[in-house]
């Protein structure tokens, strides 16, 4: 069941749902806007030119409220927001249409798991062949939450789990290698 703006407001009063900081205009009747933080980073080159599932990734991060990406250009930026789900509760992220129309594209593997604690690192890429512009504070998607029929087993408490800032991937942890 996806939720209303009067759940999600319910759910923000009682503190059963977290999301800090926020705005009562960026409650939508079935989403919540989320806002562009100030953390940008991008994959550091390495001297082979090939990055691998194995080894952690380096990356440069800047902290600005504007930043240029240029086209063909992939960065991980953050939201402004943080949040907390119950461990009955997911969420999908959906860039917003306005923003895609102008060749930028946003996603976050696009689900955030019951349970999850921390700021949403997005990445984004411009598709354009010209640099966009991007602003701090600035409206770029927004969370539909869907109520589960029960609370998870196993709610989320990953690698990811309180993390702040545009956080790079954490792939070489997964211990899914047989």
């Amino acid at each position: 069941m996806i939720l209303s703006d009067k759940t999600i407001t319910e759910m923000l009063k009682s503190r059963e749902l977290v999301i800090e900081p926020l705005n009562a205009d960026q409650i939508q009747p079935a989403s919540v806007d989320i806002r562009l933080g100030n953390t940008f980073s991008i994959v550091d080159d390495t001297p082979s030119g090939i990055i691998t599932l194995n080894s952690q990734i380096t990356y440069k991060t800047i902290t600005a409220d504007k930043y240029l990406i240029l086209p063909g250009q992939f960065v991980l930026a953050t939201t402004m927001e943080y949040f907390e789900l119950p461990d009955d509760l997911t969420a999908f992220v959906e860039g917003r249409s306005s923003l895609g129309r102008m060749g930028l594209f946003i996603q976050n593997a696009g689900w955030v798991d019951p349970g999850f604690h921390g700021e949403i690192t997005l990445e984004l890429f411009n598709a354009n062949r010209c640099a966009i512009e991007l602003q701090s504070g600035r409206r770029v998607g927004q969370l539909v939450f869907a109520k589960m029929d029960a609370p998870a087993l196993n709610p989320y408490r990953g690698k990811y789990q309180g993390q702040k800032g545009a956080t790079g991937s954490r792939v070489f942890l997964d211990n899914d290698i047989t």
